[in-house]
Order: structure tokens, then sequence, then C-alpha cells
């Protein structure tokens, strides 16, 4: 007999919430015509600049096959474009153009309207909260999983 697991407590809603930010972002009127990992990519780019593709790489951490292909569909659409990064000549850096800039805008507006609505009866302390959680839910997603949790999924010898 299998023992009794605890119930999931957070992954279950960062997924839920996940979802439907993407569902949200995708019901845009007018559309936005991009990808909710397109819009993420834009939001980004819209507050931290240019940016080399190593950074885009480690705040979204997708595989680096799925963060080329965003960045293909993106400079094809003219949102985008990716030049010699002049503080590192083995990397590139992404930018947006002034029509990327302009569809960056439409999404971060979009997100803002999204974070101001959920954010509207919370208070300092609870997002600083909300914030610490999140952080160590992401820390404990990449850490190693722990020696015991390994054995017991080993096969027996």
């Amino acid at each position: 007999m299998r023992a009794p697991r605890r119930r999931l407590s957070l992954v279950p809603g960062v997924h839920r919430a996940t979802h439907r930010i993407g569902l949200w972002l995708e019901g845009a009127s007018p559309p936005l015509g991009v990808t909710q990992g397109e819009a993420h990519l834009l939001a980004h780019l819209a507050e931290e600049g240019p940016s080399a593709v190593g950074a885009l790489h480690r705040a979204f951490a997708h595989k680096r096959s799925s963060l080329t292909s965003f960045l293909d569909r993106l400079e094809a659409r003219g949102y985008v474009e990716r030049g010699p990064n002049p503080s590192d000549r083995r990397s590139f850096l992404v930018s947006l153009t002034a029509e990327g800039g302009a569809a960056a805008a439409r999404v971060h507006r979009r997100l803002e309207a999204l974070e101001t609505a959920a954010l509207q009866r919370h208070g300092a302390r609870e997002l600083q909260a909300f914030r610490a959680v999140l952080r160590a839910l992401e820390r404990a997603a990449v850490e190693p999983e722990a020696p015991a949790a390994r054995r017991r999924r080993s096969p027996p010898p």
C-alpha cells in the first residue's frame, strides 16, 4: 500500500496562474499577435533594454532552442534585431526595433493592468512574502535533488 502523500499547496496554483496569464494575453483586444513566450520577452526588453541572449536565457530559463525560436519569430516580424554585443564579442545583443517597442508597450500595458488588478487588495508585506515564496520555489526547482530523493527512485541493485 502506498503511503499517503501531502497535497500540493503551491505548484498547482502557480501552474494555473501561469496558464491563465497566457490565456489572458491571448484574449487581448485588439489581439497582441504574439505568443505568451514572445510577449514575456517583449515585456522584459521593454523594462530592461537591450539584453544579451545569455541574459535572456537566465531570465526565462527557456531551452536554448526555444529561446532561439522565439527570437527568430520576433525578428521575422521586425520586432527585435540581434547584433554583436559590444561588451562580449562571443554573444549577441537583442534590441527592440521601433515597431517592436510599440508591440512591447502594448504587452507591458496589458501585463501591468493584470498585475494592478491582482494586487489591489494586498499590502506591501503580503507582496514581499509572496515574492519570497516565488524565489524559494524557483530556487528549489533548479537546485539538485536531495540525495535521499534520488535514492528512493533508483532501481534496487
